[in-house]
């Protein structure tokens, strides 16, 4: 099921995609109530998903737990840049400010003190009940569902700090949409990160080091998770930089892609 966050006519609610009963057209069933408070009743209105825009399918109540160095292949082109050669025994967690989140089609702002601002394509993870030291093989009941993100990062501004909340935290640095999937085959789903049509990042979530349901029970061993958090899981090989007029698209296998400009 895919859920979207969506304004139609200066209203915000949320809904169901959907196929029309006659062609193929794709509908929003718009509910009633946001469904991360655990209602999916509909208004019975029925929306053509060009008559609305997406919004950022949630935005956190309190926090973006991110995730580094979650794939091999990234840690080994990131040696020497941001310290540390080895894949880190458990997950690597730091945070995003919520006021970082964006939609669809919003504008990735560079800051003007940042001249190495990068793009980061990952799978995120979105919270759907209070979680506090869940263990691992109960840690997906907790889960809601999964959409695509963009941990953009001031790169010269990471290494300059030494550590990343700086970097990492800037207002529009992360892009999340366009929709929550909640049933994904985490096995194997394919994500691409393409810059003006250009891949730039092509892998998938069997490469991950350490699980999606590990790095939700970790992160619930020092975080008390509330519903609607977000934890983006980390970013494989091929990060690299974004210019002003750039789109930059991140499209996972079984949820869709993510589009924003570069202002």
């Amino acid at each position: 099921m895919k859920v979207a966050r969506f304004q139609h006519e200066g209203e915000i609610s949320y809904g169901i995609l959907d196929r029309a009963e006659e062609g193929d057209r794709v509908e929003v069933v718009e509910l009633a109530n946001d469904p991360l408070l655990g209602s999916y009743d509909t208004t019975g209105r029925r929306l053509r998903l060009d008559e609305v825009r997406l919004l950022a399918p949630v935005i956190p109540r309190s926090k973006v737990v991110c995730v580094g160095k979650n794939y091999a292949d990234h840690v080994e082109e990131m040696k020497g840049v941001t310290g540390g050669d080895a894949p880190p025994e458990e997950p690597l967690l730091f945070l995003k400010p919520n006021t970082s989140v964006i939609g669809p089609g919003d504008a990735i702002v560079r800051p003007a003190i940042s001249h190495r601002v990068e793009h980061e394509g990952e799978l995120a993870v979105v919270i759907g009940a209070l979680a506090k030291e869940v263990p691992v093989e109960r840690a997906l009941e907790v889960v809601y569902g999964f959409t695509c993100a963009n941990d953009v990062t001031a790169r010269d501004l990471q290494i300059s700090d030494g550590q990343w909340a700086r970097a990492k935290g800037f207002d529009t640095f992360c892009p999340l949409g366009p929709v929550i999937e909640t049933d994904l085959d985490l096995a194997d789903a394919t994500i691409e990160t393409r810059v003006n049509g250009e891949v730039r990042q092509r892998s998938s979530t069997a490469h991950l080091i350490h699980s999606v349901a590990a790095i939700v029970a970790h992160a619930s061993q020092a975080f008390t998770l509330l519903p609607g958090d977000v934890i983006l899981t980390g970013t494989p090989a091929g990060v690299g930089l974004l210019e002003p007029g750039d789109t930059v698209e991140v499209e996972i296998e079984g949820i869709g892609t993510l589009r924003n400009t570069v202002a």
